[in-house]
């Protein structure tokens, strides 16, 4: 039997859609455009779904990247994942963002001994969120949110020959490590959802799925709202 798998990333600026079979991908969009998530995801989904002549009734379930990453994205991935499911009766599949960040990585280039591997979405200022894993593909460090300066690397090089840095918070560290031979920088390689079909269709054959009515994303970090101060003139 067949299993097609709707996924949706829309974790950073990149609204992404992709649809695979049996964890092979078979079509992916990705969007870099402002407003995509709220303006254009639902037309993403239409139009995946017309290249590969397949309909809402194919669909054996709906992943969505579950985050970190921007507040406002993951609420409206996980809002239009869960509302699919829920019309169409199918389950929904949670990935963790940097984990199909890294595995995409890891088709792409592969991995070398005694070196480690960070994914990294972009906070604010020097702050990221990312993860550690090696060679093995094994997870030395689960997601958090970090502060990077010029010293962070120093323990992480104790153990390993080389880290590699790559996703959308990796870019801003291109000035700061470009000299340092030891942290290698892949600038401009970013998330899709076509990462996902892998771990999509691993949780899919163990029945690893989420409750449509309660399924949050994970922010990590709670959503803060700011308001510009306003002067106050002398009376």
């Amino acid at each position: 039997m067949n299993n097609l798998i709707l996924q949706i990333d829309t974790s950073t600026t990149i609204c992404s859609v992709a649809l695979s079979e049996n964890g092979e991908t078979l079509a992916v969009i990705d969007l870099d455009e402002p407003n995509a998530h709220a303006a254009k995801l639902t037309i993403l989904i239409a139009e995946i779904l017309k290249q590969t002549d397949r309909t809402m009734q194919d669909l054996s379930a709906v992943a969505v990247s579950m985050g970190p990453g921007s507040y406002t994205g993951l609420r409206i991935g996980v809002s239009t994942a869960k509302g699919l499911c829920y019309a169409l009766d199918i389950p929904l599949i949670a990935i963790n963002t940097l984990e199909a960040l890294f595995l995409g990585y890891k088709e792409q280039f592969g991995l070398k001994e005694q070196e480690a591997y960070l994914p990294m979405l972009d906070a604010r200022r020097m702050e990221v969120y990312t993860a550690v894993y090696d060679h093995n593909a094994d997870l030395v460090k689960a997601t958090s949110a970090e502060i990077i300066d010029v010293d962070y690397f120093n323990e992480l090089l104790s153990s390993y020959s080389r880290v590699h840095l790559f996703g959308s918070g990796a870019d801003k560290f291109e000035d700061l490590f470009g000299a340092t031979e030891r942290v290698h920088i892949l600038t401009g390689f970013q998330d899709s959802a076509a990462f996902l079909s892998q771990l999509a269709f691993d949780k899919f054959q163990k029945k690893q799925f989420e409750d449509v009515a309660y399924f949050e994303p994970f922010y990590l970090k709670d959503f803060v709202v700011t308001t510009a101060q306003k002067k106050v003139g002398l009376l």
